[in-house]
């Protein structure tokens, strides 16, 4: 097993243990340990809310989730020799989730997936589904079934959702200021439109004092990915992937967390995958000037990893640029994958399911989203591919009509406030 660098104790709140992390993006957030060129190393990392979600039939938690505390992030960890320039390279050797533990936190055997209500995050379809819901997932190995989502089990493609470097500070600035413009266009439009500097429940790793206070008022919160990498929830940014960073500090100061066991293309609730704690061994090496030497200055490339389940019976769902009450769009991507997700969703509750089953389903199975066509006009086209391996019965369409399952309780819908 490759060293420890990042430990953490599971009685133990993230920000009690021997190390702390951060969960704010900034220049100056000092490194937890030093790595070189070359080395391999573990790092712990706590599922994104600390344990403020649990094992239970109840979606309160969901509805209130304390989304200033995340995301907990496991790091930094500065690569000796990195400087701004150079490309910092990453190997994903394996991953999972907490070993050998079975308790009350996400990772111990169990993960979650949440409906996040429109008035604390929303999610990608929140005009539709504003309400919390949970659904509970139980791991077998590499597979997942839930008691709230009854005849599905899926291997999973486990990744963090989160990996990147810090950013500089003239890189962090021009977060700010692009993202204060995009709010001061709606300031109070509920989802809000992005997240501004918030010092209430920031973690900084080991800074205290004045420091600690004027870092939490410039730092960058970590939710939207952005040219360091960040919270991007690739499903295929798994075990074998590897990545490629710009550095923007000496150092480079790579973080991680926001573990999934599973996860369908757009994390499509906000809080879409099987979230969990677990661990991650990387292996860090350095491209010297490679910014500039492959044009890679203000994104991410990775090569996806080769470990992903084997699904070869698909059906697949499209939608169009065009909306609920029938306005034509202009070649709107985004709006006609919320379109095919809406069909696949629509479609499920044929057999029985809740329609809020369906989507907590959409957002934790390893489903394909595609882009199917950009070039005519005025209708973007978008699918998603929904693997049939993963149902207990057949949801092809036939003469016979669809098989009715029993739904069971459901996913747990919370109360309003």
């Amino acid at each position: 097993m490759p060293e420890l660098l990042f430990p953490l104790d599971s009685t133990k709140r993230f920000t009690d243990q021997e190390k702390v992390g951060h969960n704010r993006w900034h220049p100056d957030v000092p490194p937890v340990a030093t790595v070189r060129p070359g080395q391999s190393f573990r790092v712990h990392c706590r599922e994104w809310f600390d344990g403020a979600i649990h094992n239970d039939d109840s979606a309160e938690d969901i509805r209130d989730a304390p989304l200033t505390r995340v995301h907990a992030l496991s790091g930094p960890f500065a690569v000796e020799g990195a400087e701004p320039g150079d490309l910092l390279m990453v190997d994903i050797l394996d991953m999972g989730p907490i070993p050998q533990e079975s308790g009350p936190l996400a990772g111990q055997g169990w993960g979650y997936t949440g409906i996040f209500p429109t008035g604390n995050g929303g999610g990608f379809l929140t005009e539709q589904f504003p309400d919390a819901y949970k659904a509970v997932w139980d791991f077998t190995g590499h597979k997942a079934t839930s008691r709230h989502i009854p005849g599905v089990s899926f291997t999973g493609i486990s990744h963090p959702g989160l990996m990147g470097t810090a950013p500089s500070a003239s890189l962090l600035a021009t977060w700010n200021q692009r993202e204060g413009a995009l709010i001061a266009t709606a300031p109070d439009r509920v989802p809000p439109l992005a997240l501004p500097p918030e010092p209430q429940d920031a973690i900084l790793g080991s800074l205290t004092g004045a420091d600690f206070d004027r870092v939490a008022a410039e730092a960058a919160r970590t939710a939207p990915p952005r040219e360091n990498g960040g919270n991007q929830d690739i499903k295929n940014f798994t075990v074998g992937s590897r990545v490629f960073y710009p550095v923007y500090v000496t150092g480079a100061n790579l973080s991680l967390g926001d573990l999934h066991f599973s996860q369908g293309d757009g994390e499509i609730t906000f809080c879409g995958a099987i979230e969990m704690g677990g661990f991650v061994d990387l292996h860090v090496d350095l491209i010297k000037n490679g910014m500039q030497t492959y044009g890679v200055a203000e994104n991410t490339i990775f090569i996806p990893g080769d470990t992903p389940p084997q699904f070869s019976q698909w059906l697949a769902f499209s939608g169009l640029s065009v909306t609920l009450d029938g306005e034509q769009r202009y070649l709107d991507s985004q709006l006609a994958y919320q379109r095919a997700c809406l069909h696949a969703i629509d479609y499920l509750t044929r057999f029985g399911y809740q329609p809020e089953q369906a989507y907590l389903l959409l957002g934790a199975a390893p489903i394909e989203g595609r882009l199917s066509g950009v070039v005519d006009i005025p209708n973007s086209c978008a699918t998603v591919y929904l693997p049939t391996e993963i149902f207990d019965f057949d949801i092809r369409p036939s003469a016979s009509g669809p098989t009715r399952i029993d739904p069971g309780k459901g996913a747990p819908k919370a109360t309003m406030p």
